[in-house]
């Protein structure tokens, strides 16, 4: 049976590199016979903001939380995949992906059970950052991202099977304008391989980190950005 895809993107802006990436994503998972659900946290209106009746309750694991939040929880069980594309912004995650992870991902759905829920599905963390390989290297971000997203949520919440890749040299303004075409069509090439690599059975070609088990895609030949390079500021 064709697999069903959560397809989650955290951009403020539908013609961002990050969106252009989720798209790219969308039509091969479709091109494999699977479903999609696309969900595009800003152009949901999604609230970030946790309030009280969200709030975790641990002396009540069967709490009812609000609506939205609900229909989120249905839309993550009905998954049997998970695919999180979003930029790094001052080394995180854009805050409306960390709100619906705080909101959604909740005591007794997503963690506080002896058996999991989310227990058997997959999860692919993807990441959009500027700078190049070595230089995110050498600030240690791959690891900070890999111990917050696959360690402190993914493997707290029975997901296992779960991987960041880094999507490497993002950043465009350093890129001569006639070039720039070309890099993001190379950016997406590599989105594509990395979905192929990590669930659609494609032999992956990846560098483990070995204090985190995350693992980042094997770059595209690329144009050195200049500057100030480590957040990724999509193509305009």
């Amino acid at each position: 049976m064709a697999a069903h895809t959560l397809l989650v993107l955290a951009h403020p802006r539908t013609d961002s590199l990050t969106a252009q990436v989720a798209a790219r994503l969308h039509a091969r998972l479709e091109d494999e016979g699977g479903t999609v659900d696309v969900l595009d946290l800003y152009a949901e209106g999604f609230d970030p903001a946790l309030r009280p009746e969200d709030e975790p309750d641990w002396e009540n694991r069967e709490k009812v939380y609000s609506p939205e939040v609900h229909a989120h929880m249905d839309r993550i069980l009905a998954a049997d995949d998970i695919v999180v594309v979003f930029p790094v912004w001052w080394f995180t995650p854009p805050a409306i992906l960390k709100g619906w992870i705080d909101r959604v991902w909740n005591y007794g759905f997503a963690y506080g059970r002896s058996r999991p829920r989310l227990a058997g599905k997959r999860l692919l963390w993807l990441a959009l950052m500027g700078g190049t390989p070595e230089e995110i290297e050498r600030l240690g971000m791959t690891d900070a991202l890999g111990l917050m997203l696959v360690t402190g949520i993914s493997e707290f919440c029975g997901l296992p099977d779960a991987a960041l890749r880094v999507l490497h040299g993002t950043e465009l303004s350093g890129v001569p304008v006639e070039l720039r075409a070309g890099r993001v069509a190379e950016l997406l090439d590599e989105a594509e391989r990395t979905l192929a690599e990590e669930l659609l059975g494609a032999t992956a070609t990846t560098t483990t980190t070995a204090a985190t088990g995350t693992k980042t895609a094997t770059p595209a030949a690329t144009t050195t950005p200049t500057g100030n390079t480590v957040n990724e500021e999509p193509a305009r």
